[in-house]
């Protein structure tokens, strides 16, 4: 069914001459509040879809025609410059202030995952159909995209006292099965600057990892989250809770 719903799109939306993507009906584009751009280009480099060239004054330059909305952009941008009306850094970074967290004298881990939603989440989505059983206190989030992934969100999470965040993309590599290309492999190397940034909190860097996941992989779902609190059990509570 959804093969042929993705064809029906596909031959409506090259007759008009605009790009097929995953986010079937979604018809918002990035928006650039130029005024702070420092024509770092990294937003040109890293679109996996060649969607944003460059203007005569090397600022970004959208082409929404090629476009398909995985926030990559947004990604990217260490400004924070690039939203979109139904997806924001801001929006996002809300959702995660929002969270309860337990505090220090209780004895509960709070986990966050920010779970792809082509396949990952629809992997916890399956878990949950078949009534699998996994560690309560982890909360979801679904991203467009892990490469949509700004890491003002983990500086967010952490500093509100989340004890760790889990990271649940497509796979990449080889035989990738990224619905947006190199989106999880995007998130896979900023990797190494969300180390940058809990060494700035002075925190342990297994208090964020990164997974791969496929939405046939749903049977995994308790044993990776499972796997993650154990570790998080004896690194301690984020020192942070309650502040």
């Amino acid at each position: 069914m959804g093969a042929a719903l993705k064809a029906i799109q596909c031959v409506e939306m090259v007759s008009v001459g605009k790009a097929v993507h995953p986010r079937a009906g979604d018809q918002s584009y990035p928006e650039f509040f130029m005024q702070r751009c420092t024509q770092c280009k990294r937003c040109t480099e890293e679109c996996p879809f060649g969607a944003i060239n460059e203007d005569e004054k090397a600022n970004p330059l959208p082409n929404p025609t090629r476009c398909r909305r995985c926030g990559v952009c947004m990604g990217a941008c260490p400004e924070r410059i690039i939203s979109f009306k139904n997806y924001s850094v801001g929006m996002i970074g809300n959702m995660i202030k929002s969270i309860n967290v337990p505090d220090e004298y209780d004895e509960k881990p709070r986990i966050l995952v920010l779970a792809c939603e082509n396949d990952a989440y629809p992997a916890i989505d399956m878990a949950g159909i078949e009534r699998l059983s996994y560690n309560p206190w982890v909360r979801f989030l679904p991203v467009r995209c892990l490469g949509s992934m700004n890491l003002v969100w983990m500086a967010d999470a952490l500093s509100k006292g989340i004890d760790g965040i889990l990271l649940l993309g497509c796979r990449h590599g080889k035989d990738y099965q990224c619905h947006f290309i190199k989106g999880s492999e995007l998130a896979d190397i900023r990797m190494s600057k969300i180390k940058e940034t809990l060494d700035r909190l002075v925190l342990e860097s297994d208090r964020v990892r990164l997974e791969q996941i496929a939405i046939t992989d749903y049977s995994r779902i308790p044993e990776i989250l499972d796997s993650f609190a154990e570790k998080l059990n004896s690194l301690g509570p984020n020192p942070y809770k309650g502040y």
